[in-house]
């Protein structure tokens, strides 16, 4: 069945092409097209286009199909086009001539729009909160180690010192400005675009402020063009607040691989969340951090996906924006899977915590000695000679203790302020 059907066929591999894995993927919609649906009849009630017996019945019929969906036990058989033509279908099979009004003053456009609008804001909010869940824990670990040195590098050499504190907890402040993507991304999607029809509005004198009360959307997309045009600029507002948070979990991903090396040595695992060698014995690979930071980095190439799939898109709709529902909606379940993974493992690091008493580690410290020499009243570039010298000469011998006292350094890492900064954010 489909909603544009007048009573011809398409041909079988047109249909296959065209339908493509829609099916699949309109199950994740169906709740949202089934709550689309109840809002949109009680619309068509209230202004006297279903009577009260027709409204009661279809709300009936709806909530039994959203039964079925959040039981599991909804499905689109190969006969139907999409989730829209098989729910208009089980309404007019129970309902008759009554199922067959509900797609007045509607089209598949906006119908597809409005259930986009509702998952989103859903799937954004369970990205948030596993963003959440990861910050809380990065502030708890900082806390933990906020005095374990760790080496900080610069062009992979060894730098200056840092601290695992430091370390856990420029990961959860990184977060924050990924969580300012989602929020613009929630705020985009938080707009009622259902009643703008093909696009172009309708001549039913529909109530379009109702449609965005009942589905507790914060406004309107009041221009119906505009709404239509929103196919596409949304999925890629989205796709942004994905990829940054992807970002943050395949750098910091990387950095557990370099750290958990033998050549580093700064932190390991259970062997329970290590992989082995087929034939090397002594190998405890981080096969979930890698796979972490391979999903991640293919998260961050759908900015750019969606951007060649519609920049030369004229207004109006096109089949095209079909093509945007294959990225956007596993990206929801693949990057969900990866801060779940990240946060579970990382409740089970060990940090170890004589790293820089290794003497490979020694010239750490050089700007440490640099700046103390200029605090007793040595010009920093004479400073910068003598310890240069120092060590040239094999006759550098720091005190490896660490003196930093400025918001955000090694001694005053602000976590008070940053998880203040992630509440407002």
């Amino acid at each position: 069945m489909k909603l544009w059907d007048k009573g011809f066929s398409t041909d079988k591999k047109i249909d296959i092409f065209t339908v493509g894995n829609d099916r699949e993927l309109d199950l994740i919609l169906a709740k949202y097209d089934v709550i689309g649906n109840i809002a949109h009849a009680k619309m068509l009630h209230k202004i006297g286009l279903l009577t009260s017996e027709e409204i009661k019945n279809l709300e009936v019929e709806l909530n039994a199909i959203l039964k079925t969906i959040e039981a599991g036990e909804f499905v689109i058989e190969d006969s139907f086009e999409d989730v829209h033509s098989k729910v208009e279908h089980m309404l007019t099979e129970k309902l008759g001539d009554t199922g067959k009004k509900i797609h007045t003053a509607r089209s598949r456009n906006d119908q597809v729009l409005v259930d986009v609008h509702l998952y989103l804001k859903d799937a954004l909010i369970e990205i948030n909160d596993g963003v959440d869940e990861l910050f809380d824990l990065l502030i708890q670990l900082a806390e933990q180690y906020k005095n374990v040195l760790l080496p900080g590098y610069t062009h992979l050499q060894v730098a200056m010192p840092s601290s695992f504190g430091m370390w856990f907890s420029a990961y959860a402040e990184t977060l924050i400005d990924d969580i300012y993507f989602l929020k613009a991304a929630y705020k985009v999607a938080d707009q009622n675009p259902l009643g703008s029809a093909a696009g172009y509005g309708s001549s039913f004198p529909i109530d379009r402020d109702e449609t965005t009360k009942l589905l507790d959307f914060e406004t309107l997309k009041y221009n119906s063009v505009a709404a239509q045009m929103g196919r596409g600029k949304l999925e890629k507002s989205v796709s942004f607040g994905l990829s940054s948070v992807a970002a943050t979990l395949a750098k910091m991903s990387m950095d557990i691989c370099l750290y958990m090396s033998q050549n580093f040595n700064f932190i390991s695992f259970p062997d329970e969340l290590t992989t082995g060698s087929s034939i090397m014995p002594h190998k405890k690979n981080p096969d979930v951090f890698e796979l972490i930071r391979g999903k991640c980095n293919k998260l961050q190439a759908l900015p750019m996906e969606f951007t060649m799939i519609t920049n030369n898109l004229p207004s109006g709709y096109h089949r095209d924006l079909q093509l945007l529902k294959e990225g956007l909606i596993p990206s929801f379940s693949t990057l969900k899977a990866c801060l779940e993974m990240l946060t579970y493992s990382l409740k089970n690091i060990k940090v170890r915590e004589d790293i820089v008493e290794e003497d490979k580690y020694l010239y750490l410290f050089s700007v440490e000695v640099v700046n103390e020499l200029v605090q007793n009243g040595t010009p920093f570039r004479d400073a910068y000679k003598i310890v240069g010298k120092d060590i040239n000469e094999g006759n550098f011998n720091p005190d490896k203790k660490v003196k930093h006292t400025h918001k955000g350094s090694v001694g005053n890492l602000c976590l008070d302020e940053i998880v203040a900064k992630k509440n407002k954010a």
